[in-house]
Formats: C-alpha cells, structure tokens, sequence
C-alpha cells in the first residue's frame, strides 16, 4: 500500500535548491510544494503540509520569525531546518523555537531524506502512533508508506490515491471499531 504521498512544503529563495529538494523529493514520493518567500509559506500551510523544509535566509521575512509564527499557529507540522548558517547559536536557537531539526547547507540528499523520515517518525510517536505496524510476516510503514510481506514489497495497484488515507487509517486503528460516522470523517467520499 503506497498511501497518498508526504506532502512537503520547501521555503527557500533560492531556485538551484528549490529545483534540488523537488528533484530528490520527488524521486522518492514525496509530493513537494514550494515558496520562494515567507509569505507564499503562510498561504501553503492551508495545503496542510505534512513536513517543512526551512531555509532560514528569507527575503521578506527572517526565517526564525516564520519559524515562531507557524509554531504559534499551534502547527504541528515537523519543521527541518536548511540553512547555510552553520553557527552552533543559531542551530539552538533555531531548535528552541520548534525545529524539529536543523541541516546545514552544503547537504547530502541521503541525510536529508534521513533526517526528514525521522521527523515523520517523531510526529508520529509524539501522537502515539507506531511508525509501522507488524502482524505476523505483514509490515506497513506508514512514514516510507510501504507495505511488505516477508521482505517483499507489495504493490497496490488497485488502492488509488482518494482511498489511501482510509486504508492508512484503518492499519492505524487496527483492533478498534469504528463507526460509519468514523469512517465518513476519514473518508468524505464514503457511501453507505
């Protein structure tokens, strides 16, 4: 089961790593969304985003003030940090304020992408959600969103994209019932 895919919103100025983190991202399933300046950021959070990448740089904000004002909205929303500073003050300042981490630029793309699972990851335990979820020789990753029995990968086809969140939702509360009304809020397209 590939569920839809992380929706991740890049803030940075620069077209080259704009161009680089959806190159990447995207390689991997990553759905990206981009903002060249804090103020296009702030109208894409009411895409929800799943993760941000932050480029701290800005030019019509400075990217820590962005960084409190998404924390002050009560956002959620893992933040990973990608700068060029390299201070170690502005690293934990920066993670004070509610990074969830920080990545200096020049990057590797493995690190990053490492960085930004363990972010999901994180979200997801501080919610008490398991990452993924084992039953038997069935595996599903609900970060990576793979579905593996033994160590094969199953691929489903037949699982398009509007449907994924039921079927994530449903591995996620596995063991419990769950209402008709409790799937039509997960599902708005549900039919009785």
């Amino acid at each position: 089961m590939s569920a839809a895919p992380v929706r991740v919103l890049v803030v940075d100025d620069e077209p080259p790593i704009r161009k680089l983190l959806r190159m990447g991202l995207t390689a991997q399933g990553y759905q990206i969304v981009e903002a060249p300046n804090g103020k296009t950021a702030l109208d894409l959070l009411s895409q929800s985003p799943d993760l941000i990448i932050l480029d701290l740089g800005l030019p019509d904000t400075q990217g820590l003030d962005l960084l409190q004002t998404i924390r002050a909205r009560n956002e959620s929303v893992p933040i990973v940090v990608l700068s060029s500073r390299g201070d170690e003050a502005g690293k934990v300042q920066a993670l004070d304020l509610g990074a969830d981490d920080y990545v200096t630029k020049p990057f590797g793309m493995d690190e990053l992408l490492a960085r930004l699972r363990a972010a999901l990851r994180h979200q997801l335990q501080t919610h008490g959600e398991r990452p993924i979820f084992r039953v038997g020789d069935l595996s599903v990753d609900l970060v990576r969103r793979i579905v593996k029995v033994g160590d094969r990968e199953v691929k489903m086809k037949g699982l398009i994209p509007a449907r994924r969140p039921l079927g994530a939702s449903i591995v996620e509360h596995n063991r419990t019932c769950c209402s008709r009304d409790d799937i039509a809020y997960q599902w708005p397209d549900f039919k009785s």
